[in-house]
């Protein structure tokens, strides 16, 4: 199976997989090879999947939306603190240049 995993910054994760967990709203689901077409709601949790080489990855969620159709995975994830980076550049940059202004 093909999964994409994409945030609205970023693609995380794209590549063949064997298995995907994902938090469901309703409680954890798995997809595996040929699964029927789905289109889901997710919440906060770990994304699990299984990678070509059967090793098991882990993505952490804060809420999304699966699609799943002829073997294709697309996930739409946001990420916790994916902002923390650009939040912390703000404070070091901007908020002393602010300061001048006060």
């Amino acid at each position: 199976m093909t999964l994409e995993i994409i945030t609205p910054d970023k693609e995380i994760f794209k590549g063949e997989t064997s298995l995907v967990q994902l938090p469901g709203i309703d409680g954890l689901f798995e997809i595996l090879n040929n699964h029927a077409p789905l289109i889901a709601a997710l919440r906060k949790g770990k994304v699990k999947i299984h990678d070509e080489k059967d090793e098991p990855q882990y993505f952490e969620i804060t809420g999304g939306v699966v699609e799943v159709l002829n073997n294709k995975i697309l996930v739409l994830a946001e990420l916790p603190l994916q902002n923390l980076h650009f939040i912390h550049h703000l404070n070091k940059v901007t908020f002393p240049f602010l300061k001048n202004f006060l």
